[in-house]
């Protein structure tokens, strides 16, 4: 399956949903994952993407896979007739 980057503001507001559903506040999210609070602030509002690393931790915390928050399946040109 291919898989295209969502951009930043999409990003953001999964990782807000993630967070508030699981009714954490930024601080312990970015002690859970070791990122300071101002960085979860930036991934959220859409002014930052995080490093490979720190996707893997979000993805870890929230119980998902990397793809599913950071990634959209790409339909195949073949695909969409």
């Amino acid at each position: 399956m291919a898989y295209t980057a969502l951009d930043a503001n999409q990003i953001g507001g999964t990782l807000k949903g993630l967070r508030e559903k699981r009714g954490e506040t930024m601080e312990e999210l970015s002690n859970a994952i070791n990122v300071s609070p101002s960085a979860i602030a930036m991934y959220e509002s859409g002014r930052r993407i995080p490093r490979d690393e720190i996707k893997i931790k979000i993805a870890e915390h929230f119980s998902r896979t990397v793809e599913s928050i950071f990634y959209q399946k790409k339909q195949h040109d073949s695909c969409s007739a």
